[in-house]
C-alpha cells in the first residue's frame, strides 16, 4: 500500500481554460514598398488636419487624414481584413465585427512629432478590441517614431520595417517616440467588436 502525500498550493482555484491572448502580433510586408507610398499619396492629396486628443493636449504633436474604402483603398480594407482574421485566430479569438471606424493616416514630422503614452479604448466609445499600425515610411528615412507597448516600465520596440502590420489588443498601453529626423507615415485602424465580459 502506498501512501498519498498531500501538497499544499498557495492557490486552490481550477480554470477550465487559460487565457490564450498575446501581447502583441505582426505581419511583415503587408504592404510593398510601392503600396506604402500610394497609400501616403492619397492621404496627403485629400488633405491633413492636426490630430487631437481627449484630456492631454500636449499628448500628440501629428498631422492626419481619415481614410475610407471610397478613397480607392478597398484593396486596403481587403488586405487588412485577410491579415486581422488570420492574426486574431492564432493570437488573441477575439469576437470581431470589422473595421467601423476607417483607417487614419498618421503623419509625425521633426523634430517633435509623437503621440503620448496612450490607450485606445475610452467609455462611450466604439468598443475597440484590436489596434492596428501599419508603417508606412522606409525607416532609414527617419529618426526617432518608434512604437513602443507597454506590458512593463521598460516597454518592447515594435518593428519598423515599411509595410509591417502590428496589431495588438486596443487596451495595451503604447506611444510614438518623436521623431527627431524626417517624418514618419503610418496607418492606424481599430477592430471592433463586442463588449468585453
Amino acid at each position: 500500500m502506498s501512501a498519498i502525500k498531500k501538497v499544499k498550493t498557495e492557490n486552490s482555484s481550477w480554470n477550465f481554460k487559460l487565457d490564450e491572448v498575446n501581447f502583441y502580433a505582426f505581419w511583415n510586408n503587408a504592404f510593398s514598398k510601392e503600396e506604402c507610398q500610394t497609400i501616403i499619396n492619397i492621404a496627403k492629396d485629400k488633405g491633413l488636419i492636426q490630430g487631437t486628443t481627449r484630456g492631454q493636449t500636449d499628448a500628440r504633436d501629428s498631422k492626419i487624414a481619415w481614410l475610407y474604402a471610397v478613397d480607392n483603398i478597398d484593396w486596403v480594407f481587403r488586405r487588412v481584413t485577410d491579415i486581422t482574421l488570420n492574426l486574431n485566430e492564432r493570437f488573441f479569438k477575439f469576437d470581431l465585427f470589422g473595421l467601423n471606424e476607417g483607417f487614419q493616416f498618421t503623419n509625425y514630422e521633426s523634430p517633435s512629432g509623437k503621440y503620448g503614452k496612450h490607450v485606445d479604448r475610452g467609455i462611450n466609445t466604439p468598443v475597440r478590441k484590436l489596434s492596428i499600425s501599419i508603417q508606412l515610411t522606409n525607416s532609414e528615412d527617419y529618426e526617432g517614431g518608434e512604437l513602443y507597448l507597454y506590458d512593463d516600465d521598460k516597454g518592447t520596440l515594435m518593428d519598423k520595417s515599411q509595410g509591417t502590420l502590428i496589431i495588438f489588443p486596443s487596451y495595451v498601453l503604447h506611444e510614438v517616440m518623436p521623431v527627431t529626423k524626417g517624418e514618419r507615415n503610418s496607418l492606424v485602424t481599430w477592430v471592433t467588436g463586442k463588449q468585453f465580459k
